[in-house]
């Protein structure tokens, strides 16, 4: 019978954390979107998930356009490969662009004819002058008598995103600046509605697997009966099973017999492995030590695919990783997460250093 750590250790396994991947594009193509707010900890999201953790991998991706780094899903930052970007926002844009056009028109104040004024004002400033960050634009926009916020200024850039008007540019000293979609993504894939749907489930299953339908609706922010005439349509690709009153979709295969390496994993919260899903997220938390409520960390300590604590990283001369049990760890558990911080320091090039609040 399989229980929440057999799937746990499952999803690690699909998702390339304990069988990695060759190298960064892999890990996005395999995922289809990486959840990539905070650009330094969403680069090791996605560098952990491979052979050889290196920053470069993903960096010299995006500066080619081989990889975006865009608003699409819920709607929030996420890398994705080119060639989905276009698809993916075309079937999922439709139910995430309201959400800022609300923010900007009713919490802001924004009249829609601002709106165009201000959509052609960031378009033309990129077409004569690509790859400006978020400053420069706001400051295009306050030219021509659109004043607007850091906040108005974000949320108009995102409604752009999912229009497929812009996109992100090349990257200019850590900045994320901004540039014309058909600039970036020069051959998107094209895909009919209902074969998007079932593209869909079957890319999400196959890196997110095992995952319940109420898991991809909230992923996708598709409603369940889209959810559900995806995964009809690759029907004959995937496999299911009944646990905890859910149906799980994945992929042919087995659950893993036993722990998966490496054990430890020093992650954000926002890694896919916890917001990748809702309805069956907390198959984390087997044995129930997590604090239920409001999310209060910023990251995550995982031994054997179960939240062992809350975990804060400081960079300085060196990076500190503070980690909080949930309940007391053991010998074993404690050297998971040292080699766990060993790995990440690599990754940044500093010495790590682990306190384990106790």
């Amino acid at each position: 019978m399989v229980t929440d750590q057999d799937i746990a250790r499952w999803r690690l396994r699909t998702q390339h954390l304990t069988e990695p991947a060759p190298d960064a594009r892999a890990v996005v193509r395999g995922l289809l979107a990486v959840q990539g707010e905070n650009r330094q900890q969403a680069g090791w999201a996605v560098a952990c998930r491979t052979v050889r953790p290196r920053a470069a991998e993903l960096d010299a991706l995006l500066a080619a356009g081989d990889v975006v780094r865009t608003h699409v899903l819920r709607p929030t930052w996420h890398f994705v490969a080119a060639e989905d970007i276009g698809w993916l926002l075309e079937l999922t844009a439709p139910r995430v662009r309201p959400v800022l056009l609300r923010q900007l028109t009713e919490l802001h104040g924004w009249a829609p004819a601002e709106l165009d004024r201000a959509a052609t004002t960031v378009c033309e400033a990129l077409a004569a002058q690509p790859d400006q960050d978020r400053g420069q634009l706001g400051a295009a926009l306050a030219e021509r008598g659109l004043a607007a916020s850091g906040q108005v200024v974000m949320l108009l850039l995102g409604l752009l995103e999912l229009d497929r008007l812009v996109c992100s540019g090349r990257e200019r000293e850590g900045t994320h600046t901004y540039a014309p979609f058909d600039d970036r993504v020069v051959a998107p894939r094209r895909l009919e509605r209902e074969e998007a749907l079932g593209e869909l489930a079957w890319r999400y299953v196959a890196g997110h697997g095992p995952a319940t339908e109420r898991d991809l609706a909230y992923w996708a922010t598709l409603t369940l009966t889209d959810v559900r005439r995806g995964l009809d349509r690759c029907r004959e690709r995937l496999e299911t099973f009944t646990h905890d009153g859910r149906t799980y979709w994945h992929t042919p295969g087995s659950a893993p017999s036993g722990p998966g390496t490496p054990a430890g994993h020093l992650l954000q919260l926002l890694d896919e492995t916890y917001r990748g899903y809702q309805d069956s997220r907390m198959v984390l938390d087997a044995a129930g030590v997590v604090p239920r409520g409001r999310e209060a960390a910023i990251g995550m300590a995982l031994v054997d695919a179960q939240l062992v604590g809350s975990m804060r990283r400081t960079v300085g001369t060196r990076v500190r990783f503070d980690v909080v049990p949930y309940r007391p760890l053991s010998t074993a558990e404690e050297a998971a997460l040292e080699e766990a911080a060993g790995r990440y320091g690599a990754f940044l090039d500093h010495e790590p250093e682990l306190r384990i609040h106790r």
